[in-house]
């Protein structure tokens, strides 16, 4: 049976080739590997009805799309709730990583909504990573073993979701890399509403309600400390 991998190269090749209104086509071969094609053939069904933007880009993604649809917002709740992970943190990591494109595919291979490689795909069991139900599940089902993986540290998590959890590990801390210190801050600002900082080996980060009802998301958080607005 083909690997994953050798089946989303054909996708990779399909996509970055075709720049116009196309439908993106699955069958199953007679070994039982996924194909995928622009052009119908008997037995084959739709997975992709999609216009592509033309422009170079680590990911390729539709036009102006930075907004996420009722549907997939919807799924990406219930995937949360499924797996007990944060909606907010869900969806954040979803926007930075393919910003609501199903049909994203990066230059690495990383496939749909939340970009996941050919293995982390396998792994989590997903068989079509071009299907949004499909991916935003092996994602947040893997977004939660990389947090049970890391007790509860967001951070590391999400550097482990970029890099990979060895390189986390090994480093003991979000690793030096630009792009993946990048990708920690952008999806902790969108999560918690603003600014963050990353400053070093970052704990478990909390949120608290101040008593004036706004949120507070801190990594320094000590019981016996008073907070205020002020």
């Amino acid at each position: 049976m083909q690997t994953v991998r050798t089946v989303l190269t054909l996708i990779m090749f399909l996509l970055l080739a075709v720049d116009v209104d196309a439908d993106m086509y699955q069958n199953i071969a007679k070994d039982g590997s996924m194909l995928f094609s622009n052009l119908p053939s008997s037995g084959a069904k739709v997975i992709v009805r999609e216009k592509r933007a033309s422009h170079k880009g680590a990911i390729r993604t539709t036009k102006n799309r930075n907004v996420c649809s009722g549907n997939y917002n919807d799924i990406a709740e219930a995937k949360a709730k499924k797996h007990n992970v944060d909606p907010k943190l869900v969806k954040a990591v979803i926007k930075a990583e393919s910003n609501w494109n199903p049909s994203a595919v990066s230059n690495k291979g990383a496939v749909g909504m939340m970009q996941l490689m050919p293995k982390t795909a396998n792994d989590m069991g997903v068989c079509n990573p071009l299907d949004a139900e499909e991916n935003i599940e092996g994602g947040t089902k893997y977004l939660r073993y990389l947090l049970d993986k890391f007790n509860g540290n967001m951070a590391l998590a999400l550097a482990a979701y970029n890099a990979g959890p060895a390189r986390v590990e090994k480093t003991g801390g979000v690793p030096s890399i630009p792009e993946t210190m990048d990708y920690v801050k952008r999806v902790m600002s969108d999560y918690s509403g603003g600014n963050y900082v990353y400053a070093g080996r970052i704990t478990r980060i909390r949120t608290l309600v101040l008593k004036d009802g706004s949120m507070l998301y801190t990594n320094a958080f000590n019981s016996s400390r008073s907070y205020s607005t002020n």
